[in-house]
């Protein structure tokens, strides 16, 4: 497509003349001599000095003499390098949590309870320990202690790290008074599994 302005008309002293019957052109000036006849449907490549393209497009030879100036590369190619390490960064965050979700998960593999002293003198604490094995994954035990007396604590959670393979809970169970008492005192984990371990202590205070 050739803008106005790239073609120099020729001088008023130029002859343009068409027949019915044949098509001629007459050109005067630089480029044609006088009387110069051409072909019928055939037109000058030169008016004035002036190349001209005839049909759609622009050809090489034109980008020369005019200065056009080609188009740029691409701005697909840009943005997709722009985008290129948010994807890749956002990639790995997803990689991640799908092997946080599928690695194993906290196991159990042993549950005891034991006093550090069985038989408790008069007006003393006993400290029942519960001992809780896992498979060193990290987690949430949650737990309860229940005493004979009637009383139990609320429910109780323990968090274990990475490669922690034990845990100790705690009882802190105090007596009181003259007698004789048989106690026990219960553990029983709720989560992740359900397990229920005891221990036995005998009170005695004359």
């Amino acid at each position: 497509m050739l803008a106005s302005h790239w073609i120099q008309r020729p001088d008023s002293s130029d002859t343009l003349a068409l027949t019915d019957g044949s098509a001629t052109l007459e050109l005067s000036g630089a480029g044609a001599g006088a009387g110069d006849t051409m072909a019928e449907g055939v037109a000058p490549d030169r008016v004035e000095g002036t190349l001209l393209r005839f049909g759609p497009g622009v050809n090489a030879d034109t980008v020369r003499r005019v200065g056009v100036v080609p188009p740029a590369a691409p701005a697909r190619r840009r943005t997709w390098r722009r985008h290129a390490l948010p994807a890749v960064v956002l990639l790995a965050v997803v990689a991640l949590l799908l092997w946080h979700r599928s690695a194993p998960s906290l196991g159990v593999d042993n549950v005891t309870v034991s006093a550090a002293s069985p038989s408790p003198g008069c007006d003393e604490t006993a400290d029942i320990t519960g001992t809780v094995t896992t498979n060193g994954r990290p987690g949430e035990l949650t737990y309860r202690w229940v005493r004979s007396d009637g009383t139990s604590s609320k429910v109780l959670r323990e968090d274990l790290t990475r490669n922690q393979k034990q845990a100790k809970l705690h009882l802190l169970w105090t007596f009181q008074g003259e007698g004789r008492y048989e106690a026990r005192a219960e553990l029983r984990l709720l989560s992740p599994v359900r397990r229920t371990v005891s221990a036995e202590l005998t009170y005695h205070c004359p």
